[in-house]
């Protein structure tokens, strides 16, 4: 049975050092702040449920850009784009205290995510080939953050929703699915459908299938195996890749319905 048994979790952030007063309640532990550095790095204390949530809203998070940003950016893409900013200056005022930080964290990893979907979804969604450069765009800043090793929650919580997105975008290379993406961004609302049952044909094959099946385990192997970490950015990280089987396999049941 899997007690609150405690795992340590080191981020750096822009404020700090702190002093920890462990109890024995098994909740986290307060924190006090002491003094502001910018590159200081404040040792968190979390609890195993801690690193569920995270995993959690992981989850929720790469759901969102797919239900919940594509009805947004397609009527109205330059309120999407804004919205990034709102995002960003949502996610630093929670990075500005120790106990909503992690959150904080999360959340701005979040945000290239939602950046990426405006940008792509809203002006470039008819090619396909536009596709993965413009979600690798936090890319760069995801790679410095984590050589400086400040942000790891969000920017490993990035990186697992943008390998989610490449290895899908390489099942659709493989199985030649390409030209039913721009089929779907040309036609008319009323020809979409037959559309998406000629491609769930092509899914349907038995290439199609076996390259499903290798994706999968593929996705599953690099989405579980950082769980044993018992880090919370690694946890951040398996619940974004874990998400996109999630993600796909919805949007196959949606394709086969129609």
């Amino acid at each position: 049975m899997i007690n609150n048994t405690l795992f340590s979790y080191t981020a750096s952030t822009t404020s700090i050092d702190t002093d920890l007063r462990s109890s024995n309640t098994g909740q986290m532990d307060t924190r006090e702040l002491d003094t502001l550095s910018a590159s200081a790095s404040v040792p968190i204390t979390v609890t195993f449920r801690q690193t569920w949530l995270v995993f959690a809203a992981a989850v929720f998070l790469v759901s969102i850009p797919v239900f919940v940003e594509a009805p947004i950016v397609r009527s109205l893409p330059s309120v999407s784009l804004a919205m990034t900013g709102l995002w960003v200056c949502l996610s630093f005022s929670l990075m500005s205290r120790p106990a909503t930080y992690l959150w904080g964290d999360l959340l701005l990893g979040f945000s290239w995510s939602w950046l990426a979907g405006a940008i792509y979804w809203g002006w470039l969604r008819w090619e396909p080939l536009w596709h993965l450069p413009v979600e690798s765009i936090g890319l760069p800043f995801a790679c410095w953050c984590l050589v400086r090793n400040w942000g790891k929650i969000g920017n490993l919580f990035y990186l697992g929703s943008l390998l989610g997105t490449v290895l899908t975008d390489v099942y659709f290379y493989l199985v030649d699915l390409m030209p039913y993406w721009r089929q779907i961004m040309q036609v008319e609302p009323a020809e979409v459908a037959s559309v998406l049952q000629n491609a769930v044909t092509q899914v349907q094959t038995p290439w199609g299938q076996v390259w499903a099946v290798i994706l999968a385990l593929v996705l599953l192997t690099v989405g579980i195996l950082p769980l044993n970490q018992g880090k919370l950015h690694w946890h951040a990280f398996g619940g974004a890749v874990l998400s996109t089987i999630l993600v796909d396999s919805l949007f196959l049941l949606a394709a086969s319905a129609a």
